[in-house]
Parts: structure tokens; C-alpha cells; sequence
């Protein structure tokens, strides 16, 4: 079971799962599981919204859905790994995001 807390040392490997590809977000969670030590925390991110030319690609125009974020959800928490976060769905992340139209 992985434990909630505040990473103070170590290493943090950082995954931002991307829509129709949860299967990538397997392979690499069980890649960590069997090469990484078991110390390792790991930081699952569900944050990911299309933006400029990720709008017109069919496979990530959009955000996660529930089932996918519950599929990563689940397979997470089948596998040993015992540090890590694992973010929330969320609804208004497109608000945080800086304007990156501007030209110098």
C-alpha cells in the first residue's frame, strides 16, 4: 500500500498519465516496480488537459476519464511499490496554465 506524506529526501520519479495510453502508464509503473529500489517514491499525475497542437490529435484532445484514472488507480495499487502520490482528477487545471502565445 503506498503511504501520503512529505517526500523530505530521495528520489521521485514523476508520471503524468496521458488519455488512451494508460497501458504506456502500466508498463512503466511496472518497470519501476521490477528495476527501481523499493525506496523509490513515485509521483502519479492526472493533471494532463490538451493544449496548442494537442487539441487536433484525436488520441490526447482531451482530459482523462474516470475509468481510465481508475484503471491506473487500481493497477498502482496491485503492484509493490510502497512511496509515492497519486494526484486527484481535477477540473480546472486549464486555469493555472501561463499564457505561452506570447513572441519575443
Amino acid at each position: 500500500m503506498i503511504k501520503i506524506g512529505l517526500i523530505k529526501k530521495g528520489v521521485i520519479i514523476r508520471h503524468l498519465i496521458l488519455p488512451n495510453h494508460i497501458q504506456n502508464t502500466k508498463n512503466i509503473l511496472n518497470w519501476i516496480d521490477k528495476n527501481m529500489p523499493q525506496d523509490i517514491f513515485v509521483s502519479i499525475m492526472a493533471q494532463y488537459f490538451p493544449t496548442y497542437k494537442a487539441k487536433t490529435d484525436n488520441l490526447i484532445n482531451r482530459k482523462l476519464t474516470k475509468k481510465e484514472y481508475k484503471e491506473v488507480f487500481n493497477y498502482l495499487y496491485s503492484l509493490n511499490l510502497k512511496n509515492g502520490y497519486l494526484q486527484e482528477l481535477g477540473n480546472c487545471e486549464e486555469e493555472y496554465v501561463p499564457n505561452f502565445n506570447l513572441t519575443f
